[in-house]
């Protein structure tokens, strides 16, 4: 009985704590996030000199937040669902069923609504490599960038990874 009194709250706050898995980190993208492999290994580097910083959006997979976005939907509708049709059918298996059934099914639809995209900040650096001008567009904050000269590391082939030249200020 006394479950039946806090389900609605319990859902609630549970909700409220599994928000932040629908969102995506694509810290992992930007250019100073180095794999595994890549360390203590040869790569290329060179200098050259940031022309412009521009603010730019960068679309990123979230898949991964989207599948665990329907499990805990899927978990928390069935829980729901489970106890209000233990609820409605007065303790009767068939209503408690019926009501995860349902409830796992209609929770696990509202995950699938998280996006299987998101969009992430991120920097267009205009920059002077030698006497050409090239564009490269990489997940950043403006902040960690300034106008000047800036090292470029390659790790594979027509990469370029602009390593941030500035620091952001700190909150």
């Amino acid at each position: 009985m006394i479950l039946k009194n806090y389900t609605v709250p319990i859902i609630i706050i549970c909700s409220i704590l599994c928000l932040p898995c629908c969102q995506s980190n694509a810290d992992k993208y930007a250019a100073d996030v180095y794999k595994v492999d890549q360390l203590n290994t040869r790569q290329e580097t060179k200098t050259v000199n940031i022309i412009s910083i521009l603010p730019a959006k960068v679309s990123v997979d979230n898949k991964t937040n989207q599948r665990a976005a329907q499990i805990v939907g899927g978990l928390l509708g069935a829980v729901a669902g489970g106890v209000t049709g233990d609820h409605i059918g007065s303790g009767n298996t068939l209503g408690t069923v019926a009501g995860t059934i349902t409830g796992g099914t209609i929770g696990a639809a509202a995950g699938s609504l998280v996006s299987n995209n998101v969009l992430v900040g991120g920097v267009s650096l205009t920059y002077k490599d030698g006497t050409k001008i090239y564009t490269s567009t990489q997940v950043g904050k403006t902040c960690q960038f300034t106008p000047g000269l800036a090292m470029v590391v390659s790790t594979k082939n027509n990469e370029t990874r602009i390593q941030p030249n500035a620091k952001c200020p700190e909150k």
